[in-house]
């Protein structure tokens, strides 16, 4: 589609850095470069950020052809590169492409899928691999988008740049994107499910509680050795006193006593 150009007015800067592009901006204005193949020497330029908003509110955005009067002359630049705040999102610097309406440039035209793919009706789902592409053409063909048909898509289908048809006036720059992918229907992940625990069987827990203290285990049951009573070793009976010691053979006491 043939585009208009926007006119807007721009002025000369002779200082760059930090601190001239910061009076600049108190100023109400944003520092500019243009440069291109025309011009060996980048011209510096100031423009007025909210003119310059309004000239690319268009369908094409920033591939809106603009026409800068610079000192009397005029230049017809396109964006190449812009800086924006942050926070605010306000335009700090821009860079201008000087362009000729009868010589070809390259530009990225963003991409848009059309239609439902028959693999998405199916479970499947659509990834949109490129998102613009680069394309050669004069400045007053640039389209504002490539539209992409994706209907036809069955599950694990792709689209790839050679299936597209570019727009007339347009090729697109395939040496640097060979034969990209578009958009793909991929297949569904399954679910994984769970296992299900084993169900408990009633006592069972009692019955494994009861084993690992069951009487007899080394070291805790009763009657184990070096614990038990009787054993070598042993504790004293109970109360304190040791058993009394049996009389011995003959009466020896008794003996001691007639004398």
């Amino acid at each position: 589609m043939a585009q208009d150009t926007s006119i807007r007015k721009a002025q000369t800067r002779d200082k760059s850095g930090k601190g001239p592009a910061r009076r600049l901006r108190a100023q109400g204005l944003v520092p500019a470069v243009c440069y291109g193949p025309f011009d060996k020497t980048p011209l510096m330029v100031a423009v007025d950020p909210e003119a310059l908003t309004k000239a690319i509110a268009t369908p094409h955005k920033f591939n809106t052809v603009l026409t800068l009067e610079v000192d009397g002359q005029t230049r017809t630049v396109l964006f190449k590169d812009y800086e924006k705040d942050p926070v605010d999102g306000h335009i700090l610097h821009v860079d201008f492409l000087d362009v000729r309406m009868d010589q070809d440039v390259v530009v990225n035209v963003p991409v848009v899928l059309t239609g439902k793919p028959v693999g998405v009706t199916e479970g499947g789902i659509l990834q949109q691999v490129s998102r613009a592409l680069p394309v050669i053409c004069k400045p007053a063909q640039i389209p504002e988008k490539i539209e992409v048909d994706v209907s036809n898509l069955n599950i694990a289908e792709s689209i790839h740049i050679s299936d597209i048809k570019p727009p007339e006036g347009v090729r697109f720059k395939t040496n640097v994107i060979k034969n990209a992918t578009i958009a793909v229907v991929n297949i569904p992940e399954k679910e994984e499910v769970a296992p299900t625990p084993a169900a408990a069987v009633p006592g069972t827990e009692a019955a494994v509680a009861g084993t690992a203290a069951a009487p007899g285990a080394p070291g805790a049951a009763p009657g184990a050795p070096g614990a038990a009573p009787g054993a070598p070793g042993a504790a004293p009976a109970a109360g304190g006193a040791a058993p009394a010691a049996a009389p011995a053979k003959g009466g020896g006491a008794d003996k001691g006593g007639k004398k």
